[in-house]
């Protein structure tokens, strides 16, 4: 892989970028499905080991486990304490393996992308309370070793540190190129320009300096795909972009998720989307890939590029709407960004500018109901003739937002898609990741363990169906007409949230339907701002869900929490009423998975005491 060049602008590109959420194509090839182990604690990546093991990072669990895939039989690998997984985007991420792993050539080689803590490197610029979990929050690479006699990982060592981590769109796949024996490491754009990062610009077109990295300052990687040695230096052969030589090796990303090789070394990358044009896409060393500018095609339809952060009112003061531009806001449209960009091979999904992004069936959760379905991993497969037929080349595509598996069939040469998605394995999951059987019969996919998605029903659901799974689906044959989906769990079947949280002393805290919904609408108007619209993507307020919040009051008094509160703004402290700060607290049980009840929660804090959060 020597000589990059800078790609030209593609002139040809398929139409089926274009394309709306209507063309997709439900599969109609049967699968089994069965669970080879649930409560997993946020499985992140999932690979195929050469010991036949699968191998799973737990992004909250701060582990790498094994697990047999047909008896589901757990083994941990190794724990990495030094893991901070404050939020929903952050902890212990991508994993891989080095291709001579248990071949003994002495390069039984693990190696992890995380998330961690840095006190001897800059703050964040943005966050000045240093207790803030993300103040002092950067990304690594680190490599193990594997002991095949224990089982176990050991001697670690750092690769590269100081890479940019935040509170929303880290990223961090990580991937071993066989081809050029090269790392490739994607990092989003930190979730900037939007929700509680709305004041802060995206990087994702800002290039690194010689003096950036004469410093090891990385703060422009965000937003780009990276290209490291093993050392983790940069390697000489990088493209050179705007005079410059360094890790990156794409830019102009926005939170790009999924990365695999093709067997000729094609790089299939996905990215998300902002409301619509979830991008799949090929990279090539030196290409621009349009964010924030762009999404998908440079098509004008439904976006602009709003500059939030350049309002004329100044932005701290304004309330960041995706449905709603503030007119004191700059915006441009796609047309107006002129440099070479690299099109995607396909979106999912482009919609008309006159689309309603608002729809009623998400009850104010309306980024569920987007045409985006929030692309987590890409996996190339090919059935070599003897896996899943009519599979030749085809691109796995998981995703959060829709809890499918979709299909994408490429063209002979890998270079282009040949036609429309194809859905199968819908549910009420998110899909992180996934892992093939070395017969190609069989596909494994991670779930996470909380969060939101779409209903079966419409709209939007926080009750996962299969929680921390990971789900073996195998091929049976081919039908006719609709696909038979496997057997989905009903609601009622299903374990209640909150179930495998841990115990405390005291009884769980009671609340109503009502009341949480009616303190989402609270909480959105009057927390958000600080805490973020997910309760873990806030700019000045501590995290209200995830791995933080179960590590700072798991097993306290929820008149504690009240009373702590009652503390915070809006306007000043106790500035709303109890009974809203009691909405508001079961909004917050019900979103870490605290199942609703009959009996109302108490609005005083002498009446709270008898309730411990579990």
């Amino acid at each position: 892989m020597k000589n990059f060049a800078l790609p030209a602008l593609l002139t040809c590109v398929s139409l089926l970028g274009q394309n709306g959420p209507e063309t997709v194509i439900r599969g109609t090839k049967q699968f089994s499905k069965k669970s080879v182990i649930s409560g997993l604690d946020g499985p992140w990546e999932v690979t195929w080991g050469p010991d036949n093991m699968l191998w799973i990072t737990e992004r909250s669990g701060k582990r790498v486990v094994r697990v047999n895939p047909s008896t589901g039989e757990k083994s941990v690998a190794v724990t990495i304490p030094e893991v901070s997984a404050p939020g929903g985007q952050d902890g212990l991420l991508g994993m891989a393996l080095h291709p001579d792993l248990l071949k003994g050539k002495g390069t039984d080689y693990v190696y992890v992308a995380y998330t961690y803590v840095d006190k001897a490197l800059a703050p964040n610029k943005y966050i000045a309370d240093d207790k803030n979990p993300y103040r002092y929050l950067y990304m690594k690479i680190a490599r193990y070793t594997y002991d095949q006699a224990s089982g176990k990982l050991s001697s670690p060592m750092n690769i590269v540190t100081g890479f940019p981590a935040g509170n929303d769109h880290n990223a961090g796949r990580l991937k071993f190129n066989p081809f050029d024996k090269k790392l490739y490491l994607n990092i989003g754009d930190q979730g900037n320009n939007q929700l509680g990062n709305v004041c802060r610009p995206v990087e994702s077109q800002t290039i690194p300096t010689a003096e950036d990295l004469a410093k090891k300052n990385f703060f422009a990687y965000q937003g780009k795909s990276l290209r490291i040695n093993l050392d983790g230096s940069i390697p000489s052969d990088n493209p050179k972009i705007n005079g410059v030589v360094s890790h990156v090796f794409t830019y102009g990303h926005r939170n790009p998720q999924g990365l695999d090789f093709g067997p000729d070394g094609t790089i299939y990358e996905t990215e998300q989307g902002p409301k619509t044009d979830d991008e799949v896409n090929i990279l090539k060393a030196g290409g621009n890939y349009g964010w924030p500018n762009v999404v998908g095609l440079k098509d004008g339809k439904a976006y602009q590029y709003a500059r939030w952060a350049e309002a004329t009112t100044p932005c701290s003061t304004l309330k960041f709407s995706d449905l709603a531009i503030h007119p004191s806001v700059p915006r441009e449209p796609e047309s107006a960004f002129k440099p070479a960009m690299v099109d995607p091979v396909a979106t999912m999904f482009t919609v008309p500018n006159e689309y309603n992004f608002a729809d009623p069936k998400c009850k104010g959760i309306d980024f569920i109901c987007w045409p985006t379905v929030a692309t987590s991993s890409v996996e190339y497969y090919a059935n070599k003739g003897a896996g899943i037929p009519g599979w030749d080349k085809v691109l796995f595509v998981t995703t959060l937002k829709r809890g499918s598996l979709y299909v994408l069939p490429l063209t002979a040469d890998g270079k282009k898609a040949a036609g429309y998605f194809h859905r199968y394995f819908q549910s009420e999951n998110r899909y992180r990741d996934t892992a093939v059987s070395p017969d190609g019969k069989t596909i494994f996919i991670a779930t996470d363990p909380s969060g939101l998605a779409g209903s079966m029903d419409g709209g939007a659901t926080r009750n996962m169906q299969d929680r921390g799974s990971i789900l073996a689906f195998t091929y049976t044959g081919e039908g006719t007409g609709a696909a038979v989906e496997p057997t989905v769990t009903t609601k009622t079947d299903r374990p209640a949230a909150g179930t495998a949280v841990a115990t405390g002393g005291g009884a769980a805290p009671e609340y109503t339907k009502a009341q949480a919904e009616a303190g989402k609408a609270a909480y959105n108007a009057n927390c958000a701002v600080c805490h973020g619209s997910t309760m873990t993507n806030g700019t000045m307020g501590t995290p209200l869900a995830g791995q933080y919040f179960k590590e700072q009051w798991t097993g306290k008094a929820v008149s504690a929490f009240f009373t702590h509160a009652k503390t915070m703004p809006p306007a000043s402290p106790g500035s709303l009423p109890d009974a809203t700060y009691a909405n508001i607290l079961a909004y917050i049980l019900e979103t870490n998975g605290v199942p609703a009840g009959a009996k109302a929660l108490p609005t005083a804090a002498e009446a709270l005491k008898a309730y411990t959060i579990k």
